[in-house]
């Protein structure tokens, strides 16, 4: 796709200075630009570039002022970073805005889907599946049987969607994500020998929901594992069964939760955190990374350390354990001088 610099003001809201019929195809940074390229200029650090770059085209602040002769054109707009922001949201919606069911790929004659749908090759609908408008599915995806999804969601090649899913309005789920897996349910026997709990449950996830490449979220044994409003998943994430996640809760990747957790809203939970099964969180708790979570956590808490500590007393606590050491030597020498110097 092409954009010249007079469509892409048109879009900005901004003001040409140089070839308003100059085209662009593709996207750079300001000291890595080159010819057909569209970049900006935000960071003041970075103005020495504009006059090196081989970008054909800038976004700049309306404010700037060359001090050299430039060879790239300018889109002159209020603000550069945001409008080069709204400039990538532009490109993958019209980038992403396929439409159409390709072949080869399996659509039971009971899915029901609506307008602006496409379908890429060798993708699966099971039975009942129910689509909104404008989703888009692309190849290698399987969609079990009384799958719901809403409107204007996105599902990533290789992702799977297991039997009774529900995805709300606005959903992104990414390559290889596993929605609707069963939860990890055994009980042993007398013998230490384990038998399969069924999981009749299913998996909810509300409104503006991002699901990471790789992760998984698990059904529920009984009722949904439940994922609210605007929640935010890095990449291999696993959600474990009868898990509910509150809403714009935010966690990073390797992160696992294991089952019947409750997890408030506003939370920040920092990569490779374990949080054990059957506890609350409060909401807006900041959990940093490789932190273990073995309790109950009130609102507002932050924590650091495995087990956990209150994130302040974990750095007092560092101070002294980096201490160690020459503390050991104090003791030693304080006992050698007890004992006369003898050890």
């Amino acid at each position: 796709m092409k954009f010249t610099a007079t469509q892409i003001a048109g879009i900005l809201e901004g003001e040409v200075e140089g070839n308003p019929h100059i085209a662009v195809h593709k996207l750079s940074k300001i000291e890595e630009g080159e010819k057909g390229s569209l970049t900006f200029l935000a960071n003041p650090k970075y103005t020495p570039y504009i006059y090196s770059t081989k970008a054909s085209i800038t976004i700049v602040n309306k404010d700037f002022i060359p001090e050299q002769d430039l060879s790239t054109t300018l889109i002159k707009v209020e603000d550069a970073y945001k409008s080069f922001s709204k400039l990538l949201e532009y490109y993958n919606q019209v980038k992403n805005n396929k439409v159409g069911i390709e072949n080869p790929s399996f659509v039971s004659e009971s899915a029901i889907y609506g307008e602006g749908f496409y379908l890429g090759a060798f993708s699966y609908l099971g039975e009942n599946v129910r689509i909104g408008e404008n989703v888009k599915i692309y190849p290698n995806v399987y969609i079990g049987d009384n799958v719901t999804l809403g409107d204007n969601i996105v599902v990533f090649a290789g992702a799977k969607i297991y039997s009774e899913s529900i995805i709300g309005n606005g959903c992104v789920i990414h390559s290889g994500a596993i929605i609707g897996a069963d939860g990890f349910g055994f009980t042993p026997n007398e013998r230490g020998e384990y038998s399969k709990v069924p999981q009749t449950g299913n998996v909810i996830l509300e409104e503006y929901v991002d699901v990471g490449a790789g992760t998984t979220i698990d059904r529920a044994t009984l009722g949904s594992t439940i994922l609210r409003k605007g929640v935010k998943l890095d990449n291999q994430i696993q959600i474990a069964h009868n898990v509910e996640i509150g809403e714009h809760t935010a966690i990073a990747a390797q992160t696992g939760i294991a089952g019947s957790t409750k997890i408030g809203k506003y939370c920040l939970i920092g990569g490779q955190v374990g949080i054990v099964g059957h506890i609350t969180i409060g909401d807006r708790v900041k959990i940093q990374a490789q932190s273990g979570i073995g309790r109950n956590v009130k609102d507002d808490e932050v924590l650091q350390g495995s087990p956990a500590l209150n994130y302040g007393d974990y750095n007092k606590s560092y101070v002294h354990f980096k201490n160690l050491p020459k503390l050991v030597n104090k003791i030693t020498n304080v006992e050698k001088k007890i004992n006369g110097g003898k050890d």
